[in-house]
């Protein structure tokens, strides 16, 4: 049996993952209560919470194509740093046109950042583990964003709802990624010997094959992100509970999450990959259920957590799926992956307006309600595709490439992951 290799581009990636949300954890918490505080509506904290992902849908595409041509860990890098420069502008901004700019921003470095990261996880993971390397890199994200939204809650509190002190906090946290990325993350080696001319030449089009993962994606997104950027509103004005126990719930998932990724991750990977992703719909509908009988904070909690543990099935499972259609064409993985991911980027940018407008039109009921049927249907879409998509083709996959991947794993998982 070979042994096994320290995988530290992998390591270095899982290590952004976890930085960067160390430092967007801070804004996701505060950004709704400061524009909250500068008089913006509820309907108006939805469109900026969706702002970010409404300009990644349009630019990821392109992104996904400049990824392929320049390089993964150039492109990468670039998106860290205009990461950094968002967190940096926040704290001076005063108004909320300047928000609504600065989350623009943001969405231009979210269509460079996916596609080129989530090439690079499976371009370093192994073929027989890479759902297991993405549970590992999000449950490195959710952990640290939870924690960081608890923190958040916690600074709040006790700096009087200073605001500009947060988000430099979050500056300062938000440049140790690019460190890391830039010293240990080596760019794939396929990109070293493609044909140029295929990759300029060729126009930006998302093959046939691929538009139903589009259409999964937004489904499934569009479910899970309805209430991103609102539930720090939802806990604090529908639930009245104080932000410091809004942030203690972001605690608490996280040590749900801490144990659920890398689970689902070794169950996608060792026992069905329909059964992870079904899993996102019925937490989904689960905590739909709870926000509206259970308004207390123990409710509220449950709810959060149920949520998150979805999530963590669901990424490990999407992550994996992505990794096997991109890999029939390595020259164009990163723009594969940004097609596919561009479905999740369009359902988390229409997801959250909508919420906004069914909470303040007909309360939190329809919006719940509406909530679940989406759950719904996206679970009944994806095990209609992966009927076709789904175990079969990754046997398929792993029997014809796997003299040609490399055995590479993160060092803390078990022999048997």
């Amino acid at each position: 049996m070979p042994k096994r290799r320290l995988n530290v581009s992998l390591i270095a990636i899982v290590g952004e993952g976890l930085l960067s949300r160390l430092s967007f954890g801070l804004i996701s918490f505060t950004l709704p209560l400061y524009a909250r505080h500068l008089g913006l509506s509820l309907a108006e904290v939805g469109v900026l919470a969706a702002l970010n992902s409404a300009v990644a849908v349009g630019l990821k595409p392109l992104a996904g194509w400049a990824a392929d041509r320049f390089g993964l860990k150039r492109t990468y890098l670039v998106s860290i740093g205009v990461r950094s420069l968002v967190s940096f502008l926040l704290s001076l901004a005063s108004a909320p046109w300047a928000l609504f700019a600065i989350r623009t921003a943001h969405g231009v470095s979210m269509s460079m950042r996916d596609p080129s990261a989530n090439a690079l996880i499976a371009e370093h993971g192994s073929e027989k583990s890479v759902a297991s390397a993405f549970a590992w890199y999000q449950t490195a994200r959710s952990v640290a964003g939870s924690v960081s939204r608890a923190f958040a809650g916690i600074l709040l509190t006790i700096t009087a709802a200073n605001y500009s002190l947060v988000f430099l906090v979050a500056f300062a946290l938000s440049v140790l990624p690019l460190l890391a990325v830039a010293l240990y993350v080596q760019d794939a080696d396929v990109h070293a010997h493609k044909d140029e001319s295929a990759v300029t030449t060729e126009p930006v089009r998302v093959p046939p094959k691929v538009t139903r993962f589009v259409a999964l994606g937004f489904l499934i997104a569009a479910s899970a992100e309805m209430l991103n950027g609102l539930f720090p509103v939802l806990a604090t004005e529908y639930a009245g509970l104080s932000n410091a126990q809004t942030g203690f719930i972001y605690a608490i998932s996280t040590c749900a999450t801490i144990f659920a990724g890398p689970v689902f991750g070794w169950l996608s990977d060792n026992v069905s990959r329909k059964l992870v992703l079904t899993t996102r719909g019925i937490a989904n509908t689960l905590s739909s259920v709870l926000y509206v009988v259970s308004p207390t904070w123990a409710g509220i909690a449950v709810a959060k957590t149920a949520d998150d543990m979805g999530k963590a099935a669901f990424r490990p499972a999407w992550g994996a799926l992505m990794a096997h259609v991109s890999s029939f064409d390595k020259r164009k993985r990163a723009q594969t992956m940004s097609w596919m991911s561009m479905g999740e980027d369009a359902g988390g940018a229409l997801a959250p307006v909508l919420a906004g407008f069914l909470w303040a039109t007909w309360g939190i009921a329809a919006l719940m309600g509406t909530r679940v049927l989406l759950a719904v249907a996206a679970e009944a879409y994806a095990l209609l595709i992966t009927r076709t998509a789904g175990e079969r083709p990754v046997s398929r996959a792993r029997s014809a490439q796997a003299e040609a991947r490399t055995v590479a794993v993160l060092p803390s998982l078990p022999a048997d992951e």
